[in-house]
């Protein structure tokens, strides 16, 4: 191959990367976080009795499901500020992609770990007089948890993974920044090489705790 390796020249360009492992780290923290509540908004709201609410939820789910996250970021710059009549910076179309993005599955996620608990718990709470809120505070969520606890790290580890793909709205994030570098240095393969490193590093750790929580609650 004959290539010579230079991962120095990187040294130049490492506010830049900084940068971009902060945005990258941020992003995903502030939309795990918003689509942990609205996701939980959700699964509660089709766990009511109320037939259209269930349905319009279900509708809403099943679109981001079914829809590249990819083209859920376009659509959301370029296609919602249209029929909105607000423009929105890229930022703040990544943030509402991807929360709602998160929230379609962390939903189910919820909603599957407070169905599988056991019936009886429910009547064993009613038949003590306690209401539904109360149940669901003391008695489901708690056991509920254990249950979700594995899949819901999982989904977390998908959207850092997501987080790659606001460089199509120049979001300057990790991805972004490796960009920036590589069409200044003209070196790809060592810019994407670190690039990958660095999220290898911050998602190891992540993929290692969901498997420890999988084995845990396998035993």
């Amino acid at each position: 191959m004959g290539y010579q390796w230079d991962f120095g020249f990187l040294l130049q360009y490492s506010k830049l990367i900084w940068i971009g492992a902060l945005y990258t780290c941020g992003f995903t923290i502030i939309t795990v976080i918003s689509g942990l509540t609205v996701g939980c908004v959700i699964a509660l709201a089709r766990l009511s009795n109320i037939k259209i609410v269930g349905l319009l939820l279900t509708g809403f789910i099943e679109i981001f499901r079914c829809t590249p996250v990819l083209v859920q970021l376009v659509w959301c710059y370029y296609a919602l500020p249209i029929l909105s009549g607000i423009e929105l910076t890229p930022a703040v179309a990544a943030f509402i992609t991807l929360t709602l993005y998160g929230a379609s599955f962390y939903s189910e996620i919820i909603r599957g770990g407070i169905v599988s608990v056991d019936a009886g718990q429910w009547d064993a709470g009613r038949a003590i007089g306690m209401r539904r809120h109360q149940l669901m505070r003391r008695v489901i969520m708690p056991q509920a948890l254990r249950r979700m606890l594995p899949p819901l790290v999982n989904q977390s580890v998908l959207q850092l993974k997501n987080t790659s793909l606001l460089s199509v709205l120049a979001v300057p994030d990790l991805l972004y920044q490796g960009q920036l570098i590589t069409s200044a240095s003209y070196r790809p393969l060592e810019t994407y090489t670190m690039i990958a490193v660095i999220y290898f590093i911050i998602l190891f750790p992540l993929t290692r705790l969901a498997h420890r929580l999988e084995a845990r609650m396998a035993k």
